[in-house]
Formats: C-alpha cells, structure tokens, sequence
C-alpha cells in the first residue's frame, strides 16, 4: 500500500477517534465545554493535522512556510455568510501568525456549530484547493469527505472558548494517544445510552411541539396577510372618502364666504335703505314704520341664515378632525402588523434552524444504532466458532473411545498368547489414563469458556432486548431483532445437546475408568500367578 494512503488513513482513523471520544465525553460532562477541556484540544490537534496533510509550502526569505489559514480564507469567498466570522478572526489582538488566526478560526467555527457546513463547502471546491494543497492531500482525495461528514456530529456539543487570554500561535500539537486507548466498552456505559435515548426522545417530542406551533404560525401569518389586504383596501377607501371630503369642504368654505359677503353688502345695503328710508321718515310717518318693520324681518332673517352657515362650517371641521384622527389610527395599526410579520418570520427561520439540528441528531443515533448491531454479529461468530471446537473435542474423544476398544481387544488377545507384553499393554492404558486426565481438564476448561460466553451472550441479549424495547417505532430493525431471537433460541439448544453429549461422555469416562480398575486388578493377579509359579 502507498505510504501516502497510509498516512491519509490514519489521519482519518484519529479524526474518528478524536470526534467520537469528544461526543461521549461531551455527553457524560453534561455542561458546556472549555478551552482546558482536555478531549476538546485534542480534536483541535488532530484537525489541524488533517488541515496541514499536503499543503504546499510558500517560499519566502526565511524559507518555505506552511500555514493553513490560506484555504480557510477561502471560505469567506464560497460562503457569504462567513465572512464577518473571518473579519471578527483577523481583528482579534495578539494573534500575529496564520497557524494562530486559523486555530481561532477553527474554534469560532465550533462555537457556531457551522464547522461541518464550511469545510463540507470548501472540500466540494477542489479547483480553488488545489492552489494551497498537492494532488495526494486529504482534503482533495475521499478520506476529507469522511472527516467532514464525522464533524456533523459535533452540532451536539456546546462550546464556550475564550481566545483572549490564550496563546494561539505557540500551540502545542502533539496527538495523546492515550486517551484512544482505553476499552470501547467500559466508556459505552448505560447510563450514557440511556441519557441519549431520552434526549432523541426529548427532541422527537420538541420537533412535535414545533411542528405544530410553526403550522399554527403560518396560519396566523395567512390571516395576517389577508387582514392587511383588507386594510390595505379599506386604508385606499377612507383615502378616497377623505378627499372628496376635503373638497367638500372647500367647497363649503368657499359656499360661506360668499354668503357671509352676500349678508354683508345686504347688511350695508339695508343700512342705506334704512337711511333712506329715515329720510324720509319724517315725510311718511306709516311708510316709515313699514319700511322699518321689513328691514327688520330681513335682518332677522340674515342673521339666522348666518347662523346656519357657521353651525355647518364647525361640523365639517368636526367632521375633518375625525378623519385625520382615523386615518392616523390606521397607519399605527398597519405598522404594528408588519413588526408582527416580521417577527414571525424570525420565527420561522429559528425554527428551520432547530429542524436541521434535530436531523444531524437522529442520524448520529442511527450511528450508534449500527455499531450496536456489529457487536452483536461479531459474537454471534464468537459462539459458532466455540460451538465447532466443542465438535472437534467430541470427535476426539470418540476416537481415544476408539483407541482404548482396541487396546483392550489387543490386551485380552495378548494376554492368551503370552504374559510378555503386559507391561507394554500397562504403558499404553498409562497413557490413555493420561490423554483421559487431559481431555477431562479441557473439557472442564471448554465448560468454563462457554459459561463465561453463555454469560456475555445473556448480557448482551439484555442489551438487545432493552433497544428492542425503545425502538419498537422502528419497523425495519423489528425483523432483525425477531430473527436473532430465533438465532439465540437454535444456540440454546444446540447448547442444551452440547451439555447432554457432555454428560453421557462423562457417563463413558467413568465406566471406561472401572473398566481400567479391572484391568489392573487382572494384570496384578496374572503377576503373582507367575511369581508363584516361579517360586514353585
């Protein structure tokens, strides 16, 4: 394998280390995480080692210097939306070098949970990276797609990184391998499964709750749209009606003051009739008192007809007042339903955002979910692999059943021909009495092995049964669990005959053993029937 490739994925293996560790450390620390987080600087050490894997280096007069803050400048250019981040990054005081502006790039990036989404950006532009980075660099080959898509994962965690007081361009970035190399197992606890579980069903239960009220919101939106229609159309109408009613009255205003002139050139006219009219009093005292009496109905008639006239002129300015007064109502009606559109669509946007949280949520469970069906597929093959070598030992001890039929019809044959080959036939049942001592320790240890398996299987049967129990929503992982259950039952009994075959075996053993007894008890006989015949 090309040694590049091997640096490529082992660059990718510590990321998924690095990524998984933080989660679960995340999650059992239960509070917002800080710069002294020990797993969290860690996944920053070996990101920047993913960021500096292949990058060209720029000659310059003090040599060539590699710096990866050149492709996260990029981002500002693919994405708008970060670029006030990168200007907030180049105004930070006390950072003077690259690698320290684009480590306080990489941790504002965490803190906004927009990590995963611009280096997922960045990665799709492999024609503006090939400037910084050569052909065989993570970020160009597949391993980068794989790094990205495992920092999706880290929308789950809450950041509160201060890079005010810290040295960002002297950092350290040395891996501690220690912390990967602890037992899988013992971190995977039940409690941190559980506290997930209830958080994927919190949040189930949250996208409910905002499914609901954002269908409700846009209703509301729909009947505020349709309400300022309404107005929009009846604000055009008292508009209307306004203006008409304006030239009314200046129609009217104008109507008043040509009558208040008409009574007042009549006024003056009627004076001069009623000096004339005195005149000539004194002439015609009856026509005096006549004239008199007329000029005084006219007067009382003017003055009335000028006191209907100023009557209408203060309802019509009444009347102007109220329209103001309504029209000004209603633009404060219309401007208090845009700020309530407005903040609604706020609304909806914070909405969307908490939508696509919750999915990255759900397939980090899915994650999960998978690891746990490979554990149980690798014991499965565990138990068939126990299961063949208790069917060898069988067959082992059939054929030293075999071997021990046959020395005993040897024994007997030979004991008829001569008494010379007893002590040949004593070693050979020495031997089987020892390859018997030796198959029974085995046999005791292959017990053993199993009820510390039968052990682990039922622990994880448990495990099993309790995911089956808060996923029963999901259809397709039910035919699964259903068909390792009948697995487990076929194990079972294929157990229970390994047990039986093991007891009628120790059944043969200890009739083999009499059998030996009564062997010896034979040979020691026929020894001092010899003896005897010999001292005779």
């Amino acid at each position: 394998m090309d040694t590049l490739m091997v640096e490529r994925i082992n660059l990718m293996n510590m990321a998924k280390m690095s990524v998984k560790g933080l989660i679960e450390s995340a999650l059992s620390f239960g509070r917002t995480l800080d710069s002294d987080y020990a797993p969290l600087h860690q996944f920053f050490v070996v990101l920047e080692y993913c960021l500096k894997h292949g990058l060209k280096g720029k000659k310059s007069f003090l040599g060539q210097s590699k710096s990866f803050w050149g492709p996260l400048e990029l981002v500002e250019k693919i994405c708008p939306e970060a670029a006030e981040m990168t200007s907030s990054v180049r105004e930070l005081p006390g950072l003077k070098t690259p690698a320290g502006k684009g480590r306080a790039w990489l941790r504002l990036a965490l803190m906004r949970k927009t990590l995963a989404d611009f280096l997922k950006e960045l990665i799709s532009h492999k024609e503006l990276l090939s400037e910084f980075y050569e052909p065989h660099a993570l970020l160009i080959e597949e391993e980068g797609a794989v790094v990205v898509g495992l920092l999706i994962g880290l929308n789950v965690i809450d950041a509160n990184l201060c890079m005010k007081g810290e040295d960002l361009d002297a950092q350290l970035g040395v891996i501690d391998y220690a912390l990967y190399m602890k037992d899988d197992k013992s971190e995977l606890g039940s409690g941190s499964m559980t506290a997930i579980l209830d958080q994927k069903n919190y949040l189930e239960e949250l996208n409910k709750s905002l499914s609901v009220t954002l269908s409700n919101l846009q209703s509301k939106v729909d009947a505020l749209e349709k309400t300022n229609s309404k107005l929009g159309v009846e604000l055009a109408a008292t508009r209307v009606q306004v203006s008409s009613l304006e030239e009314e009255n200046a129609k009217l205003c104008s109507d008043s003051a040509d009558i208040v002139e008409t009574t007042r050139r009549q006024i003056e006219a009627s004076k001069l009739d009623v000096d004339t009219e005195l005149q000539t009093y004194k002439e015609s005292r009856q026509g005096l008192d006549e004239l008199y009496s007329e000029a005084r109905l006219q007067l009382r008639e003017e003055s009335q007809m000028r006191l209907d006239v100023e009557k209408e002129l203060e309802l019509q300015i009444s009347m102007k007042q109220e329209m103001e007064m309504a029209m000004r109502l209603l633009e404060q009606d219309v401007h208090e339903k845009q700020d309530v559109l407005v903040s609604l669509r706020h609304q909806l946007q914070e909405v969307k955002e908490i939508n696509l949280d919750l999915v990255h949520d759900l397939q980090g469970l899915d994650a999960q979910l998978k690891q746990k069906n490979e554990l149980v597929t690798a014991l499965e093959e565990k138990n068939t692999k126990l299961d063949a070598s208790l069917h060898d030992y069988e067959q082992r001890l059939n054929d030293i059943e075999k071997e021990r039929t046959s020395a005993l019809n040897d024994g007997t044959k030979l004991r008829q021909e001569c008494g010379e080959k007893i002590d040949c036939l004593q070693k050979r049942l020495d031997e089987s009495d020892r390859q018997k001592v030796q198959l029974e320790t085995d046999i005791r240890i292959e017990r053993e092995w199993r009820q510390a398996l039968q052990q682990e299987l039922q622990k994880d049967r448990q495990q099993i049964n309790a995911l089956q129990a808060e996923l029963r929503a999901m259809d397709t992982l039910r035919q699964e669990l259903a068909g390792m259950r009948e697995e487990a039952q076929k194990l079972r009994s294929v157990n229970l005959e390994q047990e039986l075959t093991n007891r009628e075996l120790g059944g043969k053993l200890s009739e083999s053993k009499l059998k030996m007894e009564d062997i010896k008890e034979v040979n020691k006989a026929l020894q001092i029937g010899a003896s005897w015949g010999d001292w005779c």
